[in-house]
């Protein structure tokens, strides 16, 4: 088959983008596979993708370059879907969105096009053609959503041939919620690739965490957590990965405990699997995660984790 994947900014760093990256991997096995980027942020994608999978975008907004889309007229214009806060950085929905993204669903000999995010599923029910499959992705979970968000990502459901959550949990939400609508929905979990580095050895004494650093991953909860433990246990350490707004609050936190030489920021790296590997633990502090791409790349590189028992990913992934 022909399949696309609509994702909002594939030259990021986050746990979609990682999952298409790997999903669409998997697909380029049996299958002719495009990930179709709306946005087009720098040169070359942060993270990897498979060669055999084409990466296209619709919109490039690399300032000083010769294809630079940001000044363009239809830009003027406001955009016609409801807006999604994920995307992209918080760009405003523009004319030059509508444009692009209703072309490309209406030009696209895909037999499957899987839309990634809230405001691509609606476009993808609104914009969709019935000659090819139409499956909307949940990479969140309904409870994170609020009003007016909320109906519209549910009323878009309705116009989609199938609804995907990464949790049971989520997806029996979401049945519950929309009992009289047809499309089908069902869970398929997020996967890892399998890597090339060795599994863990576990004697590092190093606790490792990875995400961005926004405040619903609650990385001050970690570094408090530690900060209980860490006299009894001098030679551990703390280590996290990614980017992210609270970076000065986190920084100014461990400076106050006294833990700048046992708790690390370690800025965003990819591939992250070499820095699972050198942990002894993996820690994930969320207050929600829907799935948690962390958990399950830290257990492929033999690393157990301790988790919160947030909704709903961890609950379903750890026993």
């Amino acid at each position: 088959m022909k399949i696309a994947f609509l994702i909002n900014n594939a030259f990021g760093i986050g746990g979609t983008i990682r999952s298409t990256a790997n999903l669409s991997a998997a697909f380029a096995d049996r299958h002719d596979v495009e990930v179709v980027s709306v946005h087009r942020s720098r040169a070359e994608p942060a993270l990897t993708f498979d060669p055999r999978v084409r990466l296209t975008s619709l919109i490039d907004l690399r300032e000083g370059t010769a294809g630079y889309e940001g000044d363009h007229p239809l830009t003027e214009r406001p955009g016609t879907m409801f807006p999604y806060s994920g995307a992209t950085g918080n760009l405003p929905y523009t004319g030059l969105q509508d444009a692009r993204i209703g072309g490309f669903l209406a030009r696209t000999e895909a037999d499957v096009v899987i839309a990634t995010r809230p405001d691509l599923n609606g476009y993808l029910a609104r914009d969709g053609r019935r000659r090819y499959l139409r499956v909307g992705q949940e990479h969140l979970s309904l409870d994170q959503y609020r009003e007016p968000l909320r109906t519209d990502q549910t009323r878009a459901i309705a116009g989609l041939d199938a609804y995907v959550t990464v949790s049971e949990a989520d997806a029996a939400q979401y049945r519950a919620a929309l009992p009289d609508v047809g499309t089908t929905i069902v869970c398929v979990p997020n996967g890892v690739r399998a890597g090339a580095v060795e599994r863990s050895t576990l004697d590092s004494r190093v606790i490792v965490a990875a995400g961005r650093l926004i405040p619903i991953k609650r990385y001050d909860r970690l570094v408090n957590a530690f900060a209980k433990v860490a006299a009894d246990h001098p030679g551990w350490t703390l280590r996290i990965y990614g980017r992210g707004p609270q970076k000065e609050n986190l920084r100014e936190q461990i400076d106050r405990l006294g833990l700048h030489d046992r708790v690390f920021l370690m800025g965003a790296v990819s591939p992250i699997e070499t820095e699972w590997a050198k942990g002894a633990v993996a820690a994930v502090s969320s207050d929600m995660e829907s799935f948690g791409m962390t958990i399950v790349e830290a257990m492929h590189c033999g690393v157990p984790v301790v988790a919160t028992d947030c909704p709903h990913g961890p609950g379903e992934i750890i026993t």
